[in-house]
């Protein structure tokens, strides 16, 4: 991994993302000196679906007040920060990149959350954190950049405690078919590595996670790109600002990324899958 994981850093490293976020946000209208976290949903939660796709995953994790979540993966900060609010969870977030990193701690800090979350940066092949010591944990769109998924399943086992949940939203294989790049996980092949879904589910197994439940998303995950692109439309038509969405965090070839994914989707190859994973 060591060899593909600066080249993946890169790929999601966008010069001055915390300040174009603030500057989007202030011109809408938003009162970004009094930030709060749904403020920030439109544009920190980067996976299909959004914070609707976040809350879907998370109501299925029966997590408790004061559970301690890791979020593999966690990117700006809004997965974090909405289990944080929304269920009360201590979460710690992981992130290769260390603008990320940065930005998620900003942003928490400016939501006044920085007591509820906190990120580090790191490896999800190698996190740098004690056995045993989370009680759940989740990865969002994260599998796609990590060429073993054996490591990511027995690091996710290593540190969760025993009957630990591990919930996974990540974009997969449902059947063969060439891929067209840029996509927004990936500048060109040599960082991708979609798995199929019955690779995270032998890797599971074998790390020692039961198979609670699956769920295939692609209706959700087309549905949600055409939603988009109409309002984006409908804002051009009227002369209107776009609405904000995760382009913003793609950089300026998020149409390009946007529509190879769509093209993924509609055709079958790809689409996101849920799987809920319980430890022994």
């Amino acid at each position: 991994m060591a060899t593909v994981e600066p080249g993946i850093a890169r790929h999601y490293d966008i010069s001055g993302l915390e300040e174009r976020i603030i500057a989007a946000l202030a011109d809408r209208g938003v009162d970004v000196a009094n930030l709060s976290a749904s403020d920030l949903e439109a544009v920190d939660e980067f996976h299909i679906g959004g914070v609707a796709a976040t809350k879907a995953l998370v109501e299925q994790m029966g997590l408790k007040p004061a559970a301690k979540l890791l979020d593999i993966g966690s990117g700006v900060g809004g997965p974090a920060r909405f289990v944080a609010n929304s269920v009360g969870a201590d979460v710690t977030g992981i992130d290769l990149t260390q603008s990320y990193v940065d930005i998620a701690t900003s942003l928490s800090k400016r939501t006044r959350m920085a007591d509820k979350t906190r990120f580090v940066q790191g490896s999800a092949l190698d996190m740098p954190f004690a056995d045993a010591s989370f009680d759940a944990a989740m990865i969002l769109h994260v599998g796609m950049n990590l060429p073993d998924k054996a490591r990511l399943m027995s690091e996710a086992a290593r540190v969760l405690r025993p009957g630990g949940v591990f919930a996974v939203y990540d974009v997969m294989r449902l059947k063969d078919g060439a891929l067209t790049y840029p996509l927004p996980w990936a500048s060109d092949q040599t960082m991708s590595f979609v798995a199929t879904p019955d690779d995270y589910r032998s890797a599971a197994v074998a790390a020692g996670f039961s198979v609670t439940a699956e769920r295939p998303r692609g209706a959700f995950a087309i549905e949600f790109f055409a939603t988009m692109l109409a309002r984006m439309a409908a804002a051009q038509a009227e002369g209107d600002k776009p609405p904000l969405g995760v382009g913003l965090i793609m950089g300026e070839d998020a149409r390009t990324k946007i529509a190879n994914l769509t093209a993924a989707l509609e055709g079958g190859i790809l689409a996101p899958v849920e799987l809920l994973l319980r430890l022994g």
